[in-house]
């Protein structure tokens, strides 16, 4: 293993201690949802689910500090609903299969329990995830390395069209994440 390739690996394996001693910063500022007023019961009991929903943080789900800091980071305020309904599940290993619109959160929903595992058993080649486009994958890269980037989370994307040589040597630098379209 040559030295860069350790001091990546020690990243991941300082983050993965310091989430095991309970280290980080865990303040948060979560955004309050308000009613709407109305005496309508149905509007009331959808307002107070809002209500709570909103005030549901990132540690509510079991997330390790370290990653909640990170979606405070890219100013996530608080977990979109794909987020509250899958991320506990993925956390105690069962499997999901998730349906949400665009925009709300679904690439979150997954990456943050593989973060959260990577930190539990941090190794090289821990997980491959299938996209169906070359645009996918470079996104869905782009959520793991932002979301990875406080405990060194190194991916690489595996596309059709793009030069072989240049994919081969990417893996051969042993990335956390694989991100790759099928064929």
């Amino acid at each position: 293993m040559s030295s860069s390739e350790s001091d990546e690996m020690s990243d991941v394996e300082e983050a993965a201690r310091a989430a095991a001693n309970g280290d980080g910063d865990s303040s948060d500022e979560q955004e309050n949802g308000s009613g709407t007023g109305s005496d309508d019961s149905e509007e009331k009991s959808e307002t107070a689910e809002n209500d709570t929903e909103s005030k549901q943080t990132w540690e509510d789900l079991g997330l390790v500090d370290v990653l909640c800091q990170a979606c405070r980071g890219l100013k996530w305020k608080a977990p979109s609903k794909i987020q509250r309904e899958a991320i506990p599940l993925a956390l105690k290993g069962k499997d999901i299969i998730g349906l949400a619109e665009t925009g709300s959160g679904k690439t979150g929903a997954f990456a943050l329990p593989i973060l959260h595992s990577l930190l539990d058993n941090p190794q090289r080649y821990f997980a491959v995830v299938l996209t169906p486009t070359r645009e996918l994958a470079y996104q869905i890269s782009e959520q793991f390395e932002a979301l990875g980037a406080m405990i060194g989370v190194k991916c690489c994307v595996i596309v059709g069209g793009m030069d072989l040589v240049t994919q081969a040597i990417q893996l051969a630098r042993k990335p956390h994440i694989i991100i790759a379209t099928p064929g």
